[in-house]
């Protein structure tokens, strides 16, 4: 960890009160992703996620307000590493979205309701090993595909045709059939149509989707920050 963003860890731990015995536990379960290529680049100033937040900000603080609120969780078959690992990968989509330039067709194919299926694409291409445990991988897959709830989610129906209009389904070719069918099986659950109203499963998915709302709440700099995830057009971003 070095440079802006171990000042944001320090700032973060901070904020949430984590103990020194906790920021290690912390780093130590998110280490590999922070280090990786993707991650960094979504550092960058273009990479605008709420507001001027930068995405990389986003799933740093939504990572340890996750970390922060597993604490709390009692139940024994509870993992911690599963739901800060959710956290990290939610919203690893392709392209800054806040006035993309990409035409999308359908209306629920629009940014706020298929990035959930674009993040588990590349979460699998990226970090293979943390889904070689079947049961790690559906909590993992999960929590992605439904971390937006209420806000439902593209349905991805047919690893032949990109019905959702996934900007990496080039992608789709390198993910296993075990991996790819729990995608789909996930965006089956509660399916109305093209989308899914399903919650998350799994109480890790749970914990990070209630997280991700709180800090989302103080990340959001305008109403157009909002009016963004379903338009995909930031007016106020343009003038900054």
């Amino acid at each position: 960890m070095n440079g802006k963003y171990n000042l944001i860890i320090n700032d973060l731990s901070d904020k949430y009160k984590l103990s020194n015995d906790e920021k290690k536990e912390f780093i130590n379960i998110i280490k590999d992703i922070y280090n990786h290529y993707e991650f960094k680049k979504r550092a960058k100033k273009n990479f605008k996620h709420h507001g001027n937040t930068t995405l990389s900000e986003h799933l740093l603080e939504d990572a340890i307000k996750t970390y922060k609120m597993s604490k709390m969780v009692k139940a024994e078959d509870y993992d911690i590493n599963v739901a800060v690992t959710i956290a990290m990968l939610h919203d690893m989509y392709v392209l800054p979205w806040q006035n993309s330039t990409v035409k999308i067709k359908n209306f629920f194919n629009k940014h706020g309701f298929r990035h959930p299926v674009e993040a588990c694409i590349n979460a699998i291409n990226w970090f293979p090993d943390l889904f070689k445990d079947k049961n790690k991988a559906e909590k993992i897959i999960d929590g992605i595909v439904h971390h937006m709830y209420p806000l439902p989610v593209s349905r991805f129906v047919d690893s032949k045709k990109n019905t959702a209009e996934l900007q990496n389904f080039a992608k789709v070719k390198n993910i296993s059939d075990e991996h790819l069918n729990m995608i789909i099986e996930s965006t089956k659950r509660g399916k109305i149509g093209r989308i899914s109203f399903a919650k998350p499963k799994y109480k890790e998915g749970k914990i990070m989707s209630r997280a991700d709302k709180k800090v989302s709440k103080g990340q959001f700099d305008s109403i157009e920050s909002y009016k963004a995830l379903i338009t995909g057009k930031n007016k106020k971003l343009k003038t900054n």
